[in-house]
C-alpha cells in the first residue's frame, strides 16, 4: 500500500468533497501546491465517449494563450535537401536521413517532432518507436505541415496537442504554481473551450462529465465547468 505524505495529507485537508467554482479552484490549487520544485497545474475532463469508435475519438490542438511554462525540446526531420532551408529556425534538432537513423535506434533526445507530408511513408516505418512515447507525427496533432518554420514557432508559443485516452479522459497541464491565477484561469478557460467545440459527431446527450485540477504533488480539486 502506498503511503502518504503528511505533506499531501495536510494539502489534501484543505479540500472539501464539493465542485468549486473556477475561480476558486484556481486559487485553491495554488494553495496546495507545496512542493519543493515549480509544481506543473493539470487538468483532466472526463468525457461520456467511447475512443474504440471512430466518431467519438478526439484528438486536436489548442494553443494556451500563456503556454505551459514548459520548455519544448523541439525536432525537425525533413528531406535532406530542405535541412539548410530552415537553419535559421528554433527548433533545437534539424535533421534528415541522420536523424531518422538516431530515431530507428532509440536516441529520441526531443518531446516534439514536426515533419513534412513527403517525409511520412518514410516515418511510418518508426510507428513502433514513436507511437508509445506519443511522439509520432499527425496531420490532426498539426505536426505533419509544409510551412515548419511558422509550425515550430506557434508549438513555442504554446499550442499543445491532446487526445482523449481508452477511458474517455483528456489530461493536459496549462500552466506552472508561479503563473498568475489570471494566466492560469484564461489557460484553463481555453482549454475548456476548446474541448466543447470539439465534441466528436457520435457523441449524444451529455458530453463533459468532470472536470478535475491538481498540481503534480497535490490533491485533485473539482471544478463546477458550468462556471466558466
Amino acid at each position: 500500500m502506498k503511503k502518504i505524505s503528511k505533506r499531501f495529507k495536510r494539502e489534501k485537508n484543505k479540500v472539501q468533497d464539493t465542485l468549486y467554482e473556477v475561480k476558486e479552484a484556481i486559487a485553491l490549487v495554488k494553495s496546495t501546491s507545496s512542493a519543493k520544485f515549480n509544481e506543473s497545474i493539470e487538468a483532466h475532463i472526463s468525457l461520456s465517449i467511447d475512443p474504440k469508435y471512430a466518431d467519438q475519438q478526439l484528438r486536436t490542438t489548442v494553443t494556451l494563450p500563456h503556454g505551459t511554462g514548459k520548455e519544448l525540446r523541439i525536432a525537425v526531420l525533413v528531406p535532406n535537401e530542405n535541412t539548410d532551408l530552415i537553419s535559421n529556425s528554433s527548433a533545437d534538432i534539424i535533421g534528415s536521413n541522420d536523424l531518422f537513423d538516431d530515431i530507428s535506434h532509440g536516441i529520441i533526445d526531443f518531446d516534439l517532432l514536426i515533419t513534412t507530408p513527403i517525409m511520412m511513408p518514410k516515418l511510418a516505418k518508426l510507428g513502433r518507436v514513436l507511437g508509445p512515447k506519443g511522439l509520432m507525427p499527425s496531420p490532426k496533432a498539426g505536426t505533419v505541415t509544409v510551412d515548419v518554420e511558422s509550425t515550430v514557432k506557434e508549438f513555442r508559443k504554446g499550442k499543445l496537442e491532446y487526445r482523449a485516452d481508452k477511458a474517455g479522459v483528456v489530461h493536459i497541464s496549462f500552466g506552472k504554481v508561479d503563473f498568475s491565477s489570471d494566466s492560469l484561469l484564461e489557460n484553463l478557460t481555453t482549454f475548456y473551450n476548446s474541448v466543447e467545440s470539439n465534441k466528436p459527431s457520435g457523441v449524444k446527450g451529455k458530453y463533459v462529465k468532470k472536470l478535475t485540477i491538481c498540481s503534480t504533488m497535490g490533491p485533485s480539486i473539482n471544478v463546477d465547468f458550468n462556471t466558466f
